[in-house]
Order: structure tokens, then C-alpha cells, then sequence
């Protein structure tokens, strides 16, 4: 009776040995376990952040996390309009937003990576993966023709369907070198954010001379073009698909 206890403890044990094993090499040794280790230190860090925001100065905090749910759902650009129709600066609004999209890109492309290579599936990510990957393949093609200034540029535009994050799957099926990769994507990214900074602080002004509300129509006026806009691109690709 006792044998058999043992040889039931063995094979358990060995296959924790295993699991753990296979959890070190894929964190600690490959480039993308690394990354996303970073990108879970870095969104701690934040949320920290706007805890002691939310603490010390209750009004702002929610303006924060207001602005941080928005960029996250709804694209860059509407996250920048909200900030900056509840009164935020420049000084506020950019390095939020540059600290959000860099914290999406460090998780979500190297648990794509991770997903892809059946290193580390996590299921309910499933069905956002997959729509990550059939929109990198139908701009793929496109990117390619320009190679790393088309891939700049890609990530300019402030949807879900051309953000950094697809921006970075895109580069990942070209083929190109993780650090390659990540950098042109922050980059562009980050010029980008800068841009759109410039044009949506200015719209802000021109709107709030009218009317105080005006701003947040404008807000949401924003997310209503973002959803029909991803609405209009499932669609369309969709009929080419079927024909």
C-alpha cells in the first residue's frame, strides 16, 4: 500500500518539477517572458500611481482613471480628448498616455508571442488574440512594401485596428528582431501621441470657446467614430473573406 502511495507522489512530483521548469525558461530566458515581466512591473507601478492620485486628491484620481479606461477601450485619441476636456495639460495627458500604450505593448505582444509559440495560453485571451492576428494579417502585406517606415507610420493612426499593439504582431510576422520590433513601434508611437497632442489640444480650445459641454460631445462624438470605424472594418474584410 505504501509503494503505491509512493508512485503516485512521484509522478506528481515530477510533473511539478516540469511545470516549473518550463515556467523558468519561458520568463526568464526568452526575450518575450522577459518583456512582459516588465510590462506587468510597469502597470503595477501606475495603478500604484493613481491609487495615491485617488487618495490625495479624490477629484483628479477619477479624471485619471477616467482617462486611463477610455485610452485603453476606446484608442489614444479619445483618451486624449477626455483628458483634456476635464481641464488636464500637457504636461498630464502625454506622459499618461505614453505610459499606457507602452504598458499595452510589453503585455499583450509578448503574451501574443508566448500564445502563438503554445509556451502560455491563457483562454479567455483566446478570441482577443485571434482578432489581434487577423487584423496584422490584413494590413501585413501593406506594411511590407515599406518595411520599417511603413510599420513607423502604421502605428500613427489611433485605432485598436492600427494601434502599437497590431503594429507590434505585424512586425513579429515579418520576421523582425524582437528589439527592432519594439522599438519602431514606441517610437512611432510615441511621435504619434505628440502629434495627436498638438491637434486634439487645439481642437479642445477652438470646441470650448463655444460651450463648456461642447467638449465632451466632442468626447463623444470620438468614440462613437472609433466604434463605427471597427464596426465598418470587420465588415468590409469580412465580404472580401466570403468572396
Amino acid at each position: 500500500m505504501e509503494n503505491m502511495e509512493k508512485e503516485a507522489e512521484q509522478p506528481a512530483s515530477e510533473l511539478e518539477t516540469e511545470q516549473r521548469h518550463r515556467l523558468n525558461v519561458t520568463f526568464l530566458r526568452s526575450v518575450e517572458g522577459r518583456i512582459l515581466l516588465v510590462g506587468v512591473a510597469l502597470a503595477l507601478i501606475y495603478t500604484f500611481w493613481l491609487v495615491i492620485k485617488l487618495l490625495l486628491s479624490p477629484e483628479q484620481g477619477q479624471i485619471l482613471i477616467g482617462m486611463t479606461a477610455t485610452d485603453i477601450m476606446f484608442g489614444r485619441a479619445a483618451g486624449m480628448a477626455f483628458g483634456y476636456s476635464l481641464g488636464l495639460e500637457h504636461i498630464t495627458v502625454i506622459p499618461i498616455c505614453i505610459t499606457i500604450e507602452t504598458v499595452l505593448v510589453l503585455i499583450c505582444y509578448p503574451l501574443f508571442v508566448l500564445s502563438w509559440r503554445h509556451l502560455l495560453v491563457i483562454n479567455w485571451l483566446k478570441n482577443i488574440f485571434e482578432k489581434i492576428h487577423k487584423s496584422a494579417e490584413i494590413h501585413k502585406d501593406k506594411i511590407q512594401r515599406y518595411g520599417i517606415i511603413g510599420l513607423f507610420v502604421f502605428v500613427w493612426f489611433p485605432f485598436w485596428m492600427t494601434g502599437p499593439v497590431v503594429g507590434c504582431v505585424i512586425g513579429f510576422l515579418l520576421g523582425l528582431r524582437v528589439w527592432l520590433n519594439m522599438s519602431v513601434v514606441l517610437a512611432g508611437t510615441y511621435v504619434a501621441i505628440f502629434g495627436w497632442a498638438l491637434f486634439l489640444h487645439q481642437l479642445h480650445e477652438r470646441v470650448a470657446s463655444y460651450s463648456s459641454y461642447a467638449t465632451m460631445v466632442l468626447v463623444g462624438l470620438l468614440v462613437i467614430i472609433i466604434i463605427l470605424g471597427n464596426l465598418l472594418h470587420r465588415t468590409f474584410h469580412k465580404d472580401n473573406n466570403k468572396t
